[in-house]
């Protein structure tokens, strides 16, 4: 009889906990170790039917428990989400979390580690802060200083393996009906949240800013795609998006500006890794402040095409500097336009250098063949080291150099006794 493992996650929404929730849960599955249950989450205003629409995950749909409704108590309870929301509900309690992009995390989200027996994070960036963030307790009457919030729990990291058999090198036509006239574009992939230009988390503010600068006036100037949304799919989501470049495009004097393409809507893995390998598509730039992990960098570097990266936070894990193009910076807060409750005003997070920037637009632009070899030896560290095959065997060591000795529940069969019959 295997324990009982329940996962509570957002496996079926198109979110990148979304992808992370799958990818666990198929690697648990695959161990053939465990009865795994499921409970579907939301993830933010993030929509549903992610599974429906992808075949190859429905298997999934089958373990989900009828009206989210625990038959007993798992001996194994899992939790998929960011630590505030984790909750001992099993006999052995595990909390998965991408982590935190600034360098420090907020006070409920360690008491709701220190309430599971074991964490596991994607990055050692996301670790390095857990382990070192540390608040003082107070008592709410007094204000007396009562002792200090800090983590006592195990935390291990895994990182999020990329699905070497859907993101490879690919010379067939893209999926994707999109063409644009520029020989030479830049991509960038994700979203475009809050925050004023040069202050949201993945930094495509200034990543459009500094493009229409570096580029301004020039012929044969390359293009930049921006794969990106804010919530969703809705067409109001994508209006605001090509406000928000109409904005900052009218805020660069020039002459002529180079073009800036918006891809908006859900892709497949297929058609994302199509447009990774579209003809056009010569390299990818993220700027991003902080990453929990940064998976859409570790996916398209098995393109063999050159990335420019942010030298900080979890895409550091994967990226070796001395095959990408790792753009140095500095250290500062959070501003206020991209604060909140989980990215605290007090907390830091990367400020990419504004000459570093420049130099690797235009010299990956202006000098592309020498940027190749690089681009090749950080594909081939990518599928030797962080392929979603070594990420189920790494998950499978910790669970089992981790996981207790858990008794389990057993209905007891009595032997039929035949009847007796007593003399008269």
């Amino acid at each position: 009889m295997k324990p009982l493992f329940v996962i509570s996650s957002p496996f079926d929404t198109y979110s990148g906990y979304g992808a992370r929730s799958r990818d666990l849960i198929k690697a648990i599955v695959e161990t053939d170790k465990y009865e795994v249950k499921l409970l579907s989450q939301r993830w933010g205003a993030t929509p549903f039917g992610f599974c429906k629409d992808n075949p190859e995950w429905k298997f999934l749909l089958d373990l989900v428990l009828p009206h989210n409704q625990l038959p007993k108590q798992p001996e194994i309870w899992a939790q998929v989400t960011i630590p505030n929301e984790f909750q001992p509900v099993g006999k052995y309690n595990i909390g998965f979390t991408a982590g935190i992009e600034t360098t420090i995390c907020p006070g409920d989200w360690i008491e709701g580690m220190n309430r599971m027996n074991m964490n596991i994070v994607s990055s050692e960036h996301s670790k390095k802060v857990f382990l070192e963030s540390q608040f003082e307790r107070r008592n709410k009457q007094t204000n007396v200083l009562e002792g200090y919030v800090k983590l006592e729990k195990p935390i291990e990291v895994l990182f999020e393996g990329a699905d070497i058999k859907t993101y490879f090198q690919d010379d067939r036509p893209c999926l994707i009906d999109f063409d644009i006239p520029e020989k030479f574009a830049y991509l960038f992939v994700g979203h475009w949240i809050n925050g004023d230009v040069g202050e949201d988390r993945k930094n495509v503010g200034l990543l459009v800013k500094a493009f229409y600068e570096v580029f301004k006036n020039k012929q044969n100037a390359p293009a930049l795609i921006l794969k990106t949304s804010q919530v969703g799919s809705s067409y109001v989501d994508r209006e605001e998006i090509l406000k928000k470049i109409k904005q900052i495009r009218k805020s660069v004097v020039a002459r002529s500006l180079p073009n800036v393409y918006l891809l908006h809507g859900e892709f497949t893995d297929e058609e994302m890794n199509s447009l990774y390998n579209h003809s056009k598509v010569k390299a990818m730039i993220s700027l991003t402040k902080g990453e929990g992990f940064g998976r859409p960098l570790l996916e398209f570097t098995l393109s063999k095409k050159p990335i420019i990266a942010s030298g900080w936070s979890g895409q550091m894990d994967f990226l070796n500097p001395e095959f990408s193009n790792i753009v140095r910076g500095e250290l500062n807060h959070v501003h206020q336009s991209a604060a909140n409750q989980w990215l605290l005003p007090e907390s830091m997070w990367f400020f990419p250098d504004h000459g570093q920037i420049v130099f690797f637009l235009k010299d990956v632009f202006e000098n592309y063949k020498k940027y190749l070899d690089g681009a090749k030896r950080q594909a081939y560290y990518s599928k030797t080291n962080f392929s979603w095959d070594k990420m189920k065997d790494k998950l499978d060591e910790i669970l089992t150099n981790n996981l207790p000795l858990i008794p389990l529940e057993v209905k007891l069969k009595f032997p039929k006794i035949k009847k007796i019959e007593l003399p008269k």
